[in-house]
């Protein structure tokens, strides 16, 4: 039986629409409304349709993933030709630009930014899809481009995946807290804070880890 309604027929629902509804249901409306009736009834196609792109929800919640990371790519990519353009090129321009783009993508996705810290942590990494393991090469690429060595890497890295993702993360729940916590209140309102502060944090953490930039001596 053909489905009918905004998808039409079953095959004219490709993996990207699919994907694409699933981010604009979870960005309206949240994680949890998040079903395979659900998502056949916003796309207008029978549910059994969406079988032949995903086997489950959590497939659906995998292939989000993939696609908020693709999205990162895309902005980080942007980027670094903007950054090349302009001389500004370093390994620690490389980490803020993952960091920023990871946060910006937080920001414009906050209820599927979960995803990204929480998620991606319950796989293992050799599951991961191939754009989320392309970010972690990313990084460690960098931290050898800054004369790390094999044995400092480790940490190094894992200290700034815990940063890039966890800061975004801290960063939203702490949005508008309650009045009577005032010292939340207090805390939200303090500088460095957002962009900033993520960008003061890392440095901070790059300085003690793998030691301060090394200052131009006069032209």
């Amino acid at each position: 039986m053909a489905a009918t309604g905004r998808g039409g027929g079953y095959g004219r629902l490709s993996r990207e629409r699919m994907l694409a509804g699933v981010l604009e249901l979870v960005d309206r409306e949240g994680l949890g409304a998040l079903s395979m009736r659900r998502l056949g009834a916003e796309l207008g196609v029978e549910a059994m349709a969406l079988y032949r792109h995903a086997a489950s929800k959590e497939e659906l919640l995998d292939g989000l993933i993939e696609g908020l990371y693709g999205e990162q790519a895309e902005r980080r990519a942007a980027d670094e030709r903007a950054d090349a353009a302009d001389g500004a090129e370093s390994w620690r321009a490389g980490l803020h630009r993952i960091a920023r783009t990871t946060y910006e993508i937080c920001q414009a996705h906050p209820r599927a930014a979960p995803l990204l810290t929480v998620r991606v942590l319950e796989v293992p990494l050799a599951r991961r899809p191939p754009v989320v393991r392309k970010q972690h090469l990313a990084v460690l690429a960098l931290l050898r481009e800054a004369g790390l060595d094999e044995r400092r890497i480790p940490l190094v890295f894992r200290a700034c995946l815990a940063w890039i993702h966890g800061y975004p993360a801290v960063d939203l729940c702490l949005m508008d807290p309650p009045e009577e916590l005032p010292e939340l209140q207090a805390v939200t309102a303090a500088e460095p804070s957002g962009p900033e502060g993520l960008a003061v944090g890392l440095d901070a953490l790059l300085d003690r880890l793998v030691g301060p930039p090394a200052r131009q001596g006069p032209a």
